[in-house]
């Protein structure tokens, strides 16, 4: 095994346990081992990289310049640079990092005949409340859900510390909806879901306690298994109100 063959090394056995962390979320995430495959042989920039480096290859098959029958093959790449901000601020921190070749993308979505015209709205957020490996397993298969379902979504990345900045993140980023699952609805198998429209639009109203607990209509606790159903109402209702609201213009 890879383990084994890299038992010597200090180094070795910290990049096998964090290959190993990252196998771990990816499954929680849903994926298996013909949409994600660690593979020892990548190599990139030996220079540049500190740490796992990924790259994302399109697997459909696509007719070459030679009449011949090829994998569409990669899309991006990136990696883990902790060396790079220090060069600049003469002290490490972390980063990471990937970059999308976006001409060779429009050309696959436009070979999958993907590329029609649809509303755009902003991703749900599913917010993050604990770093442990169950919890950000949890977080990553409810991320996986809604795209799966067709909703876009996007698990936050900052400092999960501090959950006030992730809304504060949401509402810069005009996200319709948040996921919100810390320990106890955890151990109930059970989410919050946060209606960040209707949310913002009853913030302003709210002139007493009767009017509060009203905003409360904005916020629901839901099992797990009605995740997905639920943001869909949620954002079935929402496009009804901007549907209304350019009717009335």
């Amino acid at each position: 095994s890879l383990a084994e063959l890299v038992a010597g090394t200090s180094k070795g056995v910290e990049g096998v346990e964090e290959l190993n962390f990252i196998g771990a979320l990816v499954t929680s995430a849903g994926y298996s081992a013909d949409r994600i495959k660690i593979d020892p042989s990548v190599v990139r920039g030996l220079e540049y990289y500190t740490g796992p480096v990924y790259e994302a290859e399109l697997l459909f098959d696509v007719t070459n310049e030679k009449g011949e029958k090829v994998v569409f093959g990669s899309v991006g790449g990136g990696g883990r640079y902790d060396g790079l901000v220090s060069r600049f601020m003469g002290q490490p921190v972390p980063a990471t990092g990937f970059s999308i070749g976006v001409s060779r993308l429009m050309t696959a979505l436009k070979n999958l005949g993907k590329l029609g015209a649809s509303e755009v709205i902003e991703p749900v957020l599913v917010t993050v409340m604990d770093g442990d490996v169950e919890a950000m397993g949890r977080y990553q298969k409810m991320t996986q859900e809604l795209r799966a379902a067709g909703i876009r979504a996007e698990m936050f990345q900052g400092n999960w510390k501090k959950f006030g900045n992730q809304l504060k993140y949401a509402d810069r980023r005009g996200c319709p909806v948040a996921i919100i699952q810390g320990g106890d609805e955890r151990a109930e198998g059970v989410v919050q879901i946060k209606d960040l429209i209707e949310g913002k639009r009853l913030s302003g109203e709210i002139e007493d306690n009767a009017s509060w607990r009203e905003a409360r209509v904005a916020q629901e606790t839901v099992p797990e298994a009605d995740l997905v159903a639920k943001v869909r109402e949620i954002l079935a209702a929402q496009a009804e109100d901007r549907k209304r609201a350019g009717n009335a213009q």
